[in-house]
């Protein structure tokens, strides 16, 4: 296993965050105002997405691309750190064209649109022109089964009509998503995983009406994480993505990358943290003492070097298998960095915020809003309990061959 990062990939991430520190971290401030102030998407947006464009800095994560498509065809391996540099502020993926859900649906359509769709659809979100967002979270069911989904998607002619209710669909409030990509039943009767299909539905279909936009932890995402209601919605056959009864196959195979990208942007909000309680610690003093000189902070600041080492670690396996095997090869470890990572970023957040104090709760940082993230991710696709279940069963399927082995350690 080589986890060295390729000239090509060093080159972009010394580029990426000399980008960042000049035009994204002085303006996280203004951002933050602006969205306060109702205003989204704010001010300096698109001129800082002609900015990236105009160097480079576009559509990094897309692995393949034909010749006419704007960006750099990486590796998982070589986009995990760029990732990383992004996530260290909330929003600036958006600037790079690389902020989920956009990155996932461009992926599905790179794989399985029509050449309509991909012209309609594929192209303006390649080129950033509109936004995207992706249904298939329901509030009845236990949507970390993706089988358990109730939304029916009935052919009706030449035509499908989509009923159901969605919610925590990310982007949905964003003024440019254009397209949903809706997942629902086509036939119930079928084999388990062949009943869900997915299809494109415009966001101006009659029909369809966001309800809301739900806060998580009351941190509010100006974006959305929306409930949707569908009601009678009809879209054309040919909106159809992929093969009727092909829904969940292809709901995993978005999932795969787009958890490496969930986890490095979480590992730098993790750095950020660092950076914040570092400095804090050698400022800060307490009963004659800086915090610095305090053994239990020491430990917690080591604690948390020692475990964003070795997430970053995994998390980089995990490219790495997915780059030389596919997703599916890489299922274990896939739920590994999906449990690691969002405890890691709840743990340093909150000993950041400890050392911060009464600031380090206050809008003052950005702290409140990385915990409230780590803990989201928690349950953002899929909780932790579904992946340690999967984790836990892949170990003992690869350990079904060697099943009385390990007597050979016993004494008896």
């Amino acid at each position: 296993m080589d986890f060295d990062y390729s000239d090509r990939c060093k080159k972009l991430q010394a580029k990426l965050t000399d980008f960042m520190e000049a035009h994204i971290v002085p303006r996280d401030k203004q951002w933050h105002e602006e969205v306060k102030a109702g205003r989204y998407p704010v001010s300096f947006m698109e001129d800082l997405k002609a900015l990236a464009k105009s160097e480079g800095l576009w559509n990094l994560f897309l692995p393949s691309l034909r010749e006419d498509e704007p960006g750099e065809g990486l590796s998982n391996l070589d986009y995990a750190p760029l990732a990383e540099i992004m996530g260290r502020i909330f929003w600036a993926s958006e600037v790079f064209n690389c902020s989920a859900p956009d990155t996932g649906n461009m992926e599905l359509l790179h794989m399985f649109a029509t050449p309509e769709q991909y012209d309609q659809w594929l192209k303006p979100l390649l080129a950033g022109e509109i936004r995207s967002a992706f249904a298939m979270t329901e509030p009845d069911v236990a949507s970390s089964d993706a089988t358990n989904i109730q939304t029916s998607i009935r052919r009706e002619g030449d035509e499908y009509v989509i009923n159901g209710r969605k919610w925590f669909i990310t982007n949905a409030a964003h003024p440019a998503c254009r397209i949903l990509i809706v997942m629902g039943k086509t036939d119930p009767d079928a084999e388990t995983h062949r009943q869900q299909s997915m299809v494109l539905v415009p966001m101006d279909t009659p029909g369809v009406t966001v309800v809301r936009n739900i806060n998580i932890l009351n941190h509010f995402s100006p974006e959305g994480h929306c409930e949707i209601t569908f009601e009678n919605v009809r879209v054309p056959a040919r909106n159809l993505l992929g093969a009727e009864g092909d829904g969940f196959m292809m709901a995993q195979a978005r999932l795969g990358p787009g958890r490496i990208h969930h986890c490095m942007r979480s590992i730098g909000q993790c750095e950020v943290a660092m950076d914040l309680m570092c400095d804090r610690v050698q400022e800060r003093r307490t009963f004659g003492k800086y915090l610095a000189e305090r053994d239990n902070v020491l430990e917690g600041i080591a604690h948390s070097r020692v475990m964003i080492e070795q997430a970053r670690l995994l998390v980089l396996k995990t490219a790495w298998l997915i780059d030389r095997h596919g997703a599916r090869a890489a299922r274990k470890e896939i739920s590994m960095i999906k449990t690691l990572v969002p405890r890691l970023q709840c743990e340093v957040s909150d000993r950041a915020i400890q050392v911060f104090g009464a600031m380090g709760i206050s809008p003052d940082t950005p702290l409140g809003d990385i915990y409230t993230w780590g803990r989201a991710l928690r349950i953002v696709d899929g909780p932790d309990e579904v992946h340690l279940r999967s984790i836990g069963r892949l170990e003992l399927r690869e350990r079904r061959d060697s099943l009385g082995a390990s007597a050979r350690y016993l004494y008896v």
